[in-house]
This record gives C-alpha cells, structure tokens and sequence, in this order.
C-alpha cells in the first residue's frame, strides 16, 4: 500500500484506541431506521437519471479543497440533494480528509438522502460509533475479516458497500453477503487514478451475477470530473457514481452535481 495509506491506517488504529465505547454497553443497542439506498438508485435509472452519491470532501491525500465545519457541511448536502443526488456521502477520517462524525451528524439531519460514512473501517467498535445509512468497508484493509464486519454492518443497520481495487478483492467481497460493490478506480500502490479499474471489474460483477442468479449494484468511484467521464464508467457497467473532488473544486455544488446527474439518460 502507498505510504499516505500506511499512514492513514496507523492514524485509525490510534483513534479507534481512544474511542472508549468497549466499556459503553449500551453503545452496541444502537438502532435506527435505515433510509433506502437501492430503492433510490432504482428511481434514479427509472427517470433517466444518474445516480450520484455527492461526497462532502474537505480534503483528499496531497489536497486541501475547503474548510467544512458541521454547518457548511449541511448546507452543501442539501444543495446537492436540492440538485438531484440519491445520496450523501461524508468523509468522517479527521487527519488526511479532514473530516468528522460531526460533519456526518449534521448532513444527516438536514437531508432526507441515505448517508454514507466514509471512513477506515478497521475496528468493530467503528461501528458503534454513529448514525448513517450506508458504511464503506474496504477489502483491501479488512481481507479474511471482511465477511464478519459485512455481516455486523447489517445487524447494526446498515447497508454496507464494499470496496475494491483489484480482481483479488472483487472475489473477496463476492464471497460476502454485500448486495453493493463500489470499484474504487484509485489504486491503493500509487494512488494514481484509472477509470479502466471500472471497465475491468465492472463486467466481471456482471458475469458472477450471471453464474450465481444473484443482483450486486454497482458504484464507481474516484477521477469522474466530466459527462464523459461518468458515461464511461456507466456503459462498462456501473449502476451509480461517487464524486466527491469534482463537486468541490466547482464553484457551484448545486449546478455540478445536477450536471452529472443529467449526464446519461438511462431511457
């Protein structure tokens, strides 16, 4: 894994160490209702729309884009929702992403779209932490265990999307009960980005689908910062998209994210 990776993890682990919720019982009973995510992308396609989990994204490794307290964060899900998003998503890593459950708290409040929290999922205990509709677990970090914590991402209530680089871990996360598959086109070694990533792995979801009678929805994540872009990735085979970089550098989010979800007419 690149060094910024290595780094982010050791970070994590330190948190997670200073969470203190093993000694919170009452932490493990936490329940709420789920917003519906599939259902969502589902209407999305429907009315020929693209779906787009718009990311609030203070930062990302090497790139500072915006100051985001809790406020601002609220403010720019509901534009984003306002634009047509089927869902949140919202950076809660505070060192090299610069975000915060703070942040998460606040989007979800103010939006009536399923969240998702994203994060480094490497510790049960991350689970108990918060509210949110959808949680990332990533393959690559979390291999043998990845089945568990997809497994305890549903009885505590989530959805939760797992995420892959590689064919490796597309057959790691297709060995678990994950009905969501998000192909991150950044790769973990260089941490430069390729839509091929995409194109590769989305048919290869497609084909397993074929062969075991199952359905996995599929997102693409990382480098769509144009129409072109996301009808790329589309017509290899995903059923939505994650930005995040694209809606922050623009000077509209609003105008941006409705951009992207007129993008491609499912019709």
């Amino acid at each position: 894994m690149h060094t910024t990776i290595l780094h982010i993890l050791n970070t994590t682990k330190t948190r997670v160490q200073t969470l203190g919720l093993h000694t919170r019982p009452e932490a493990l009973q936490m329940q709420f209702e789920k917003r519906d995510f599939l259902s969502a992308v589902a209407d999305a396609k429907a009315d020929g729309k693209v779906p787009v989990i718009a990311e609030i994204k203070p930062a990302s490794p090497g790139k500072a884009f915006r100051e985001i307290p809790p406020a601002a964060a609220a403010e720019l899900a509901w534009e984003m929702e306002e634009a047509g998003a089927v869902a949140i998503s919202v950076l809660t890593e505070p060192g090299v992403f610069r975000g915060s459950l703070e942040n998460l708290d606040a989007v979800r409040k103010n939006v009536c779209l399923p969240v998702l929290r994203k994060d480094f999922i490497i510790d049960r205990v991350q689970l108990e932490e918060t509210e949110s509709d959808l949680v990332l677990l990533i393959a690559g970090i979390l291999e043998k265990e990845l089945g568990d914590f997809v497994e305890l991402a549903f009885q505590k209530g989530f959805e939760p999307i797992v995420e892959v680089h590689n064919r490796k871990e597309l057959e790691l996360a297709l060995e678990t009960a994950a009905r969501v598959i998000g192909i991150n086109n950044r790769n973990f070694e260089t941490l430069n980005i390729d839509l091929g990533i995409t194109e590769e792995l989305a048919p290869l979801v497609r084909e397993y689908d074929l062969d075991h009678g199952t359905r996995h929805l599929i997102i693409s994540e990382s480098g769509m910062n144009s129409a072109e872009d996301v009808r790329r990735v589309i017509q290899a085979g995903a059923d939505a998209v994650l930005i995040g970089s694209a809606l922050m550098e623009s000077d509209s989010v609003f105008d941006k994210t409705e951009e992207f979800v007129q993008s491609f007419c499912w019709r």
